[in-house]
């Protein structure tokens, strides 16, 4: 890739997405970009771009700009923050929400291991937990990360990454070489396609909102505005989980760190 084609790229995430792409690891962008190229068609990355730039296509720049987009995940990640969920979390809010379902949402959740994460929390802790109903949302950016969620097939590598061998075997069922989601978790989770950079008010208001390793990847500015947004889809007494390693955006009134990227938003605050 030339300079002002890695400069087209980098713009395009920025202003569609608020992706930030570091110009200084070019071999990234291009190994993001080869298979969508080889898989659309094009002899080259530098023809996929001109093809952007000329015919303006949609689905050709979105799908551009979503691989960019595609991070790592593995279940069970940074597993303390699940810990508190199911002893901590969880508990104290079906006590304070009563019979109302709790909503969970998983933003920027890739191929689907966080909220099935979230799902198996659910129900191992279920025993332990006053009556009540969880709701999960997964979303991303990627349609083609969306679909393989929705679709609950991973292969032994991913199977392997943080999921405990009792909860392969107790919940995921062989097919071949990979293993699927039971259908009774998978009705655990819906998923849509949401962009961080863009108004998402309209998904209503959670309860949990886990959001990690997703604002660090956006530009300042981007970033601090969907931190906003992100807090002001807190139910008053929310929690909004960020990774341990990530520092907020910016200071929110009525925002308060509960340790470990956790956040919580003030129960006095009143719902926007």
């Amino acid at each position: 890739m030339k300079p002002d084609e890695l400069d087209f790229v980098a713009e395009l995430a920025r202003v569609r997405a608020g992706l930030m792409v570091d110009r200084d690891r070019l071999y990234v962008v291009e190994s993001r970009l080869g298979p969508v190229a080889r898989r659309e068609g094009f002899g080259s990355i530098r023809e996929m771009l001109l093809a952007c730039r000329q015919r303006k296509d949609e689905r050709l720049i979105w799908m551009v700009i979503e691989s960019l987009a595609a991070g790592e995940t593995y279940f069970f990640r940074d597993k303390p923050a699940f810990t508190r969920l199911g002893e901590e979390i969880l508990p104290e809010l079906m006590r304070r929400r009563g019979d109302n379902p709790i909503r969970v949402w998983s933003a920027g959740c890739s191929t689907g291991q966080e909220p099935y994460s979230l799902a198996l929390q659910v129900e191992e802790a279920r025993e332990q937990l006053p009556p009540g109903r969880v709701e999960i949302l997964g979303t991303d950016l990627s349609e083609r990360s969306l679909h393989k969620a929705q679709e609950g097939l991973y292969n032994q590598f991913e199977v392997q990454r943080g999921l405990p061998i009792r909860l392969l075997l107790r919940h995921f069922e062989r097919q071949d070489e990979m293993w699927r989601v039971s259908p009774r978790i998978r009705a655990m989770a819906r998923w849509r396609r949401v962009n961080l950079n863009a108004d998402f008010r309209a998904l209503g208001r959670f309860d949990v909102v886990f959001c990690r390793n997703v604002l660090e990847g956006m530009d300042p500015a981007s970033a601090r505005r969907a931190f906003e947004q992100l807090s002001l889809a807190l139910e008053p007494g929310g929690y909004l989980v960020l990774s341990e390693t990530e520092a907020a955006p910016a200071a929110i009134e009525g925002l308060q760190s509960a340790g470990g990227g956790i956040f919580r938003a003030d129960p006095r605050r009143a719902a926007a």
